[in-house]
């Protein structure tokens, strides 16, 4: 047997320097788990413990709703609500809505400081805007409005309600842990995980839309609490309903597979044109509320009560409208409506979702949009299964695929909402039918409104939060944290800052760098005087000088923060 030849020097050099690589690598992995390992699982402890009492609000805003309904409609099964409604004398119908009105604008006019209730907006603006924090005191009132207008006759989801009270839950617990901005956002990511999860039994979902809409960045140090709170919120749901899904499901949703695709990409088309329609008709039927309200000289406590007289009246004729809606969603799904009921039905659906946000009354847009995309799924598929009987899979396929696409469009959550609906399935030939859908659906209605329902009402407020965090991040800076007053080492000279002042060009101290970065394009100043106005024949206070240098510099530095953590 011939002789091995001896390892040269260059061989055991290589295997000394990968011995020492893996030790130097086992001793770092040991430091990193014995000075890091205990305060992330304490962090992954508190997780847990939100996503807990994120879960059982869920489940008691579900429970409140449930007894209310029952009370005032005398309903056994709050799933079938439409058809104890009907058993209702007509102006009980008419005048519990507008009872539950008046008590909405009640606690809305004096908890809230502009009568509105607050919801995944407001959540999303904490994220970016306020350290992953939002309102108690406005939080809990709209919840409690909510639970009322949902109770009473209004036409909205609650979904949104309580994704925001969770959103309360961790706002408390950064004030108790005094978290900084990238744990109170974390913390506010396990809250609206597991209050979507316990909503809909469905943990990646719920988890995916935390991160997909609220924190809008998927880095790594937020996935495993998220996950966390997430798992603990679905438990909370299976322990006090079952290892049940939200909606009564079909049984046959056999997809013709290739040659059937190209009816989804064609339905993801109108899905996207419904979800627009939806939105503009809520943003529009709020501009004509607005006026109304100006032009009458309304009270805005009474508001509500208006939208809950039309309420009423539509339920006289068709209860469907009344509440969540999940009932006829399900109906949908399994095809018990006829061609004509699911474009009726879904027609005043949206007329009364618009009503009831116009009438600042409670309530979130995510229930509706899943009727709403039901119902058109629907009547696609009996359009699209009469022409093609022979290609065609069942009615209630797209119906699905409809809830997913208009659902994904509204919420700018292509990936959760098509989760949401796989993990309702559990079929993988519905989950690629349900994903055609959804992608045409929400790249066609995000190009005709500000990415989603959510940002879009935010840009109605002026907070840009659509186009990233290159376009919010100056008006989170305030001039005066910025400015050079007069102790600085290089502070502007008073003689050019009184000159600029009497060509008008100056600012406040509450200003922001979003105002101060047009005054700096449009007069190309190296400074900007930042003073107060004094009274009428009183001089200005001059309280320093805003560098052009100095704001960029704050803005580099905010940029760089949020790339970091979007990677971290």
């Amino acid at each position: 047997m011939a002789e091995q030849p001896p390892q040269n020097d260059e061989d055991r050099g290589f295997i000394r320097d990968q011995i020492t690589t893996a030790v130097n690598e086992l001793r770092r992995a040991f430091h990193v788990l014995r000075h890091r390992g205990p305060s992330q699982l304490q962090f992954w402890f508190i997780a847990l413990m939100v996503g807990i009492a994120a879960g059982l609000a869920a489940l008691l805003f579900r429970w409140g709703i449930s007894v209310i309904q029952g009370v005032l409609y005398n309903a056994k099964d709050v799933r079938a609500l439409q058809e104890f409604v009907t058993d209702v004398d007509w102006y009980w119908i008419v005048l519990i809505p507008i009872a539950g009105g008046l008590l909405t604008g009640w606690i809305l006019h004096v908890f809230t400081d502009d009568g509105r209730v607050r919801s995944v907006a407001d959540v999303i603006e904490g994220s970016a805007l306020h350290d992953g924090r939002v309102e108690k005191r406005a939080g809990l009132a709209s919840a409690a409005a909510s639970i009322i207008t949902l109770s009473t006759g209004g036409s909205s989801g609650r979904e949104g309600p309580v994704v925001h009270v969770a959103a309360v839950i961790s706002s408390w617990v950064c004030g108790l842990i005094k978290a900084n901005g990238i744990t109170g956002r974390d913390l506010l990511g396990c809250a609206v995980a597991a209050a979507v999860s316990a909503s809909f039994n469905a943990p990646i979902a719920g988890a995916l839309f935390a991160l997909e809409v609220v924190l809008r960045h998927f880095a790594v140090h937020a996935f495993a609490p998220i996950v966390i709170a997430s798992v603990a919120g679905t438990v909370i749901n299976r322990l006090a309903f079952g290892d049940v899904t939200e909606f009564i499901l079909p049984t046959n949703t056999t997809l013709d597979f290739y040659v059937e695709l190209p009816a989804f990409l064609l339905l993801g088309l109108v899905c996207g044109l419904i979800a627009v329609a939806l939105m503009r008709a809520i943003f529009w039927a709020d501009d004509v509320g607005n006026h109304i309200q100006k032009l009458t000289g309304m009270p805005r406590w009474l508001r509500p009560a208006c939208a809950g007289a039309l309420l009423g009246l539509m339920a006289v004729w068709f209860p469907h409208i009344i509440g969540v809606g999940y009932g006829t969603t399900s109906a949908a799904l399994t095809g018990e409506l006829l061609l004509y009921e699911a474009i009726i039905f879904a027609m005043l659906k949206v007329a009364a979702v618009a009503i009831t946000m116009a009438g600042r009354m409670g309530g979130g847009v995510f229930s509706p949009s899943l009727m709403v995309g039901a119902l058109t799924g629907l009547a696609f598929g009996g359009i699209a299964t009469s022409v093609f009987p022979n290609v065609s899979g069942s009615e209630t396929l797209y119906a699905l695929a409809g809830m997913g696409a208009v659902a994904a469009a509204v919420l700018g959550a292509p990936i959760s909402t098509t989760l949401i609906v796989f993990e309702l399935t559990g079929d993988w030939q519905t989950g690629l039918a349900v994903m055609v859908a959804v992608s045409l659906s929400t790249a066609l209605a995000s190009r005709l409104v500000d990415r989603s329902f959510f940002l879009t009402q935010l840009e109605r407020r002026d907070v840009h939060l659509a186009a990233g965090p290159q376009a919010y991040l100056l008006s989170m800076f305030r001039v005066r944290n910025v400015m050079r007053d007069e102790n600085h080492a290089y502070p502007a000279k008073e003689e050019d800052i009184w000159v600029m002042i009497e060509q008008g060009i100056y600012i406040g101290p509450n200003a922001t760098l979003e105002e101060a970065m047009p005054i700096f394009e449009l007069n190309n100043d190296v400074f900007i005087p930042v003073a107060t106005m004094g009274k009428e024949g009183e001089p200005p206070t001059i309280l320093g000088a805003l560098f052009q240098v100095d704001a960029l510099k704050q803005y580099n530095r905010a940029l760089a923060a949020t790339a970091a953590e979007e990677h971290s």
